[in-house]
Parts: structure tokens; sequence; C-alpha cells
């Protein structure tokens, strides 16, 4: 007949381990408990006092338990050859802590290893298959030395292992076991525990896992392999981690999701779960009588550590922030950047807005000031037209643009003259599309009434500026879908740029442009790049422009528009 023995070692939260104590008694299960030595003497014997009526319920001499450290291998060994050596009639030890709450009636765990009265449930993998390990240290674990403790004693721990790997220092492993790794909590059957406590070697063991980091992780996982002759390499008990190693710890609206699981136990339960407590340990508990599946829930922890982990497209928060690049995308949506369009066109901005339906903005990143749609002084998600909140946090300010107006397209002006702290956030954001004619700048240039001297030097800094920011855009990272006209190639054609432009807005041919924004005056514009190759400058951004260029000044109604029949 099958008889469970628990080893529960307990270190925090005493009333709620007195609970699940009286549990496994209720159902006929020998309890042995090891109280962290870090638990003052008051609080011990309250505890005691607390089981004390209950005489299947023994204690095993204390030890330090420190994460990490061999204190908790001690403690489950010793804890463990009380039971076997006080109850001759049990047949399973199962390992649980003070915070482990049984999912189902102990009678069906009972059952369950009846049917497997040769299995051992241990998770147990060698260091080459294990995905989870955190923190750098897999095979090291077993070939370097950890005498200091990683929470308590980081620089010692640090420097330690710095300085082994420098001399390139290794542990020899003892002759005859393969280091294996595996969760802490086990089942294992009374013939592989008692030939692993008992083994001859076993100080030769002791020796080598007291400086193996995490022991209790590794220790028994490996000896399990010498003796037990059908390994179940997995255990009884439901507990998951985060990405950084960490439990996940359970609280009252994981009730259903315990449930469904089929587990026998589950840790780490909060201490104020009441409502779990109550349910699992009232009479009412249990389970229909199924496989532990743990894979069950798999599904919902993994999209909870990819939220947690990347999140909302284009979306920061508090477990992400303020870390590089742990940002799920840089946006959540798609928008359009143009470069140079407001200054060969005169009503570039209302026009693409009633020929796509988005929501056009002047320069965003203008030094003055925040263009806004209508050049209104705040924007929906009180984003304020501040040059100097803007500028604060650029990559905040387009993702909050963004966020804040999902569902609807956003378009805005970009050049030389603003703030180009965006221009790699814009590059590598596959949700941008930007649209540039080269060489635009120099438009406004053209028309102001400045001395040519300072036209000459103004040219040759936004011709500089504008080049960095190409590179950018051409730049192996780019994810941003890019077309980039010379001025002169655009001018060629623009009814098949602006074409090209809004179909990428609204999707191809939806409908053929028949007019065109009213282009500047461009007379004399040739003569006028002319004279800046005249005077040392080389302004090469616009293409190969002619001196003779067409004038476009004639008035709005004695012009044709473009058409595209």
């Amino acid at each position: 007949m099958t008889q469970v023995g628990v080893v529960m070692l307990v270190h925090t939260a005493l009333h709620r381990a007195e609970q699940v104590i009286r549990n496994w008694v209720k159902s006929g299960c020998p309890v042995v408990v090891h109280v962290d030595a870090k638990v003052n003497k008051a609080r011990y014997d309250k505890f005691v006092s607390a089981v004390s009526d209950m005489p299947e319920v023994t204690f095993s001499p204390r030890h330090k338990c420190e994460w990490g450290t061999w204190g908790i291998v001690a403690a489950t060994q010793e804890a463990s050859e009380k039971i076997l050596r006080d109850h001759p009639s049990v047949t399973h030890v199962y390992l649980a802590s003070g915070s482990c709450l049984p999912l189902r009636p102990v009678d069906e765990l009972h059952d369950y290893l009846t049917e497997r009265p040769r299995v051992d449930f241990i998770e147990s993998a060698t260091t080459a298959d294990v995905p989870w390990t955190v923190g750098g240290l897999d095979h090291e674990r077993f070939t370097l030395r950890f005498p200091f403790s990683w929470k308590t004693q980081r620089q010692l721990f640090d420097f330690y292992v710095d300085l082994q790997r420098r001399v390139k220092f290794k542990r020899k492993i003892p002759k005859g076991i393969v280091p294996h790794m595996g969760s802490q909590w086990w089942c294992l059957t009374r013939q592989t525990l008692s030939a692993i406590l008992e083994d001859p070697d076993r100080p030769t063991y002791d020796l080598y896992f007291k400086k193996v980091w995490i022991p209790d992780e590794s220790y028994f996982q490996t000896l399990s392999r010498l003796y037990s002759p059908n390994v179940e390499s997995r255990s009884l008990t439901l507990s998951k981690f985060d990405f950084q190693g960490k439990p996940h710890i359970f609280y009252d609206d994981h009730l259903q999701l315990l449930r469904r699981s089929d587990c026998f136990v589950a840790r780490k339960i909060w201490p104020h779960a009441n409502r779990l407590y109550d349910a699992f340990l009232g009479p009412s508990a249990g389970l229909k009588a199924a496989e532990p599946n743990p894979g069950k829930i798999d599904r919902i922890f993994a999209r909870a550590v990819d939220r947690r982990t990347r999140g909302r497209a284009g979306l920061y928060m508090q477990s992400r922030f303020p870390n590089q690049d742990w940002e799920n995308g840089v946006t959540c949506g798609p928008y359009s950047m143009f470069e140079g369009f407001t200054e060969l066109f005169e009503d570039f901005e209302p026009w693409l807005a009633k020929a796509t339906g988005a929501r056009v903005h002047g320069h965003l990143f203008a030094p003055e000031r925040v263009e806004f749609e209508g050049r209104q002084a705040t924007f929906v998600g009180a984003l304020s037209d501040c040059p100097k909140l803007r500028d604060y946090n650029t990559r905040s300010f387009l993702r909050s643009l963004v966020w804040n107006t999902r569902g609807e397209r956003q378009c805005f002006q970009f050049g030389p003259h603003d703030t180009q702290d965006i221009s790699w956030d814009v590059a590598r954001d596959p949700n941008a599309q930007v649209s540039v004619i080269s060489g635009a700048w120099a438009v406004p240039l053209f028309q102001s009434n400045r001395n040519f001297a300072d036209l000459r030097e103004e040219a040759a800094r936004l011709q500089r500026i504008e080049s960095e920011h190409l590179l950018a855009l051409r730049a192996i990272y780019t994810k941003a879908r890019v077309r980039i006209w010379t001025m002169a190639e655009f001018i060629e054609s623009p009814m098949e740029a602006l074409q090209t432009v809004v179909d990428e807005i609204t999707g191809k041919n939806v409908r053929r442009l028949t007019e065109a924004p009213r282009m500047v005056d461009l007379t004399g514009f040739g003569q006028f790049l002319q004279n800046l190759k005249n005077q040392g400058m080389h302004p090469y951004l616009m293409g190969d422009f002619p001196v003779d260029s067409v004038a476009t000044n004639e008035p709005r109604s004695a012009r044709k528009p473009y058409l595209v029949r």
C-alpha cells in the first residue's frame, strides 16, 4: 500500500504552513518539518507548540537556508533521513515548502502513485538541455567553486567567479555522475531516496556539491539518475518562473487557473490568499481525477511574460522602462513623415489632408514650437506645443503622438531645421513611411532676402544636416519604408511621385489624383544653385538641377492642373 511522507521546508508564514500540515496529516501523511534557522526562537517555539497536538508531525535539526547555498540541501537530507527512519511504512517522500498548497485531495495522490509504484517524479535534465538558467551560469556552476552567497556577498561572488575564469580554474566532477538540473520540488520513492542518502560515496558527492551554485536544483536531480530505474523528469508540484528566474506568486484571482492545471500541489502561494486556502483546504476541495498537466496554463503564463517583457507595441510600462530597446516596437501604428514637400508646395498640408483623410501636421520638431494641425497649443493626450517638453524625450513624444491617436493616420513635416534626435528612431521603425525631396530646404533660402554670404553658410549647414539624416534613412538597420527623390527628379514628374505617396497612405490604386498642390515659383532657382557653386559651396542634394529652370509663378486660374488620364 502506498503511503506518502512529506518533508516540508518552512521559513515564513508559519500560520499557513500549519494549515497545510494539518491537511497532510488528516489524509494520513506523516510530516517532518524543517524550520529555517533564521527564524527566531520565539516564533519557532510558538510554531512547534501549535502543531504539538499531532504526533505525526516531527521536526528535524535546523539549518540556515540561504538561496543558492548548501544549507537547503543539508536541511532536506536530514529531514529525509528522519522520515525514512521514523516511518518505515512510507513508500514515497514528497518534498514541499511552507508556501506550497495541495490542490487535490491527498487520496488522489496516493492512488496516482499506487499506479506508478517505482516511478520517481523529479525534474532532471542536463545543462545542455535546459533553457531556464538565468544569470550566465549553466555548466560553470558545476566546474567553478561558489563559497560566497550570491544574495548577501554579491561583490565577493562576482570577484571570485571572475578570478576563476581568468586563471582558467576548473573543478573535477566526481567520477560516475553527470550533472543534471531541475526543480527543487520532487517526489521520490523510498528505494531511490534511501540509496542516495546511504551511498558509500556520499561524502565525496556532498563535498563536491557544497561548492556548486544552487545545489538544491542539482544534488538530488543528479544522484537520482544513478539509482532510479524509472525517472519521470517532471515535478508533481506546479511552479512557474518569470523571465528573471523568480517564481510566480499565486493570488486569489488565480483560483480557476490552479484548478485547470490538475496538479497535486502548487507553489508559491501568497500568504494572504484566503480564498485559495479556503477553497483547496476546505471540505469541498478536490479536482477531477486527471493527469497533472501544467502545460494547460503555460500559454497564459507565456502571454504574461510576453506582456511584461515586450508589452503592447509602441508603449512603455514600468517593467521595461527605462531599459533601452525593451519596447515592443518604436510606435504602435503607421504614420508618415514628409521632407521638402511644404518647401516645394504652397498648400501641401491641406491638400494632403483632403487627398488622404489623414491628420496632417506641420513641423512637429521645429525649434520654435510644435506645429500641430491647425497650430493648436495642445493635442490629444495633453501633448504640448512647447519645444522644451518635446525635446526632453523626443522618442516618447513621437510614441505618444501615435499611441494617443490609434486608428488615425498621422502625417507630419520634417527637415534639417528641425530637431534631429528622432532620425534613427524613425529610420528603425517599420511603422514609418518616409518621403523625402532632398535639397528642397534650399527653396526658402532662395526666396529669402538675405546677404548671399549668409545664405551660402546656411546652405552648407543645412546640407550637412540633411546628408547625415539621409545616411540614417539608407542604413542597413533601417526598417522604415523610405522613398527619396532629389529635387530635380521630383520636379520632372511630380504627379507620379505624389500618386505614389497617396497610394501608400490610402491603399494602392484607390483613386487617381486629378490635381496637385500649387508649386512655388522656381524661376531663377537653378541660377541660385549655380551661384552657390561659384562661391565654393557644392549643393549636391538637389540633383542635376538645370540653370534655366521653368517658371511656375503664373496665377492659379491661368495654370493647368496636372492631369493623369
